[in-house]
Parts: C-alpha cells; structure tokens; sequence
C-alpha cells in the first residue's frame, strides 16, 4: 500500500515538473523537489521489496559478480568506502542492525546474500527510473532539478548498488571456502 501511495505522489510530482516553468523554481525548492523524487521513486521498490522477494525478478546471472577487479575499482574511485562509513556511524553501527542481515553463522551468510540482492533491487528499480525521470526533467527544460536529481541519485542509489555488490564478492569467496 505505501509502494502505491508513493508511487501516486511519484506521478503527482511529476505532473508539477510539466506544468511549471523551471524559471519559476528556486534552488531552494529545486532541491526540495529533487529530495522529494528520490524519496518517493526510492522508496516504492524499497517497499516491495520489504514485502515480497522482488529480488527474484532478476536471474541469478545478474547478481553473480563477474569481474570483482572492475567492481573494485569502480568503489575506490568513487570513494564509496566513504560512504560505507556514513552508513555504519549513521544506522549499521548498532548491532541490532547488523543482526537483521548477518548473525555470523553459516545459514547467516545465505540471509545476507538474500538482504543484499533485495537491497540490491530496490536500489537498482529506484536507480534506473530516478535516470528515466531525470530525462523527461531534461526534456522540460529543468535543468537544475536535472542535475540534483541525478547526484542524489547516484548517491541513494549507485553507491548502495555497487556495496552490496561489494558485499557479495565477500560472500562467494566465503561461500567457496565453506564449500571446499
């Protein structure tokens, strides 16, 4: 029902981007805006995805890592360690936290590679509309609102991507380990 309720404000915002001149926007309310896209598009996957395993809707293909050294690559030059450390100080640092998604056992380490492509998901369903709705800004002549759709996006969306992708290079290199 939230995923609905979200994606309805989503369509209702967007309605105001066709019908407003962007001259008539504030950097302020721009921003705002922008925030605003991010949290309701974000969210109607983060939602689903909460209730039902929409992960699934992708092969398993996809979410095998096939070239760790480029993924890791990809995390350094984009500093998304720094973004890591944001998240635990800010929310994964508390143990109950963690906990949710890795109790340090064996049939621990298949929740966390479950929680990982569901977070996975929701982040990449957020991602790829968030890009399809920063192009219709685009085409409406919103170019600021364009431009703090898209770096909010990378951020609430790429960076998590591209950890939990991370996060499962570790989690078939222990895999293989228990394995063999």
């Amino acid at each position: 029902m939230i995923s609905i309720f979200l994606a309805y404000n989503t369509y209702k915002l967007i309605l105001v981007f066709d019908t407003v001149s962007p001259d008539k926007l504030s950097l302020l309310l721009s921003f705002i805006l922008a925030v605003l896209l991010n949290l309701f598009i974000t969210g109607i996957f983060a939602f689903v995805g909460f209730a039902y395993p929409s992960s699934r809707l992708l092969p398993d293909s996809y979410y095998k890592i096939k070239n760790p050294k480029a993924l890791h690559l990809a995390y350094k030059l984009l500093g998304i360690k720094f973004f890591k450390s944001f998240l635990l100080m800010a929310f994964w640092g508390k143990e109950k936290n963690r906990k949710k998604y890795f109790i340090g056992t064996k049939s621990g380490i298949q929740n966390f590679d479950f929680q990982t492509k569901q977070s996975e998901f929701g982040h990449l369903g957020g991602f790829v509309t968030l890009l399809i709705v920063s192009f219709f800004l685009l085409l409406r002549g919103h170019l600021v609102t364009f431009a703090l759709t898209m770096v909010l996006n990378i951020i609430a969306n790429l960076y998590p991507i591209i950890l939990q992708r991370m996060h499962r290079v570790q989690i078939q290199r222990l895999s293989k380990y228990i394995r063999s």
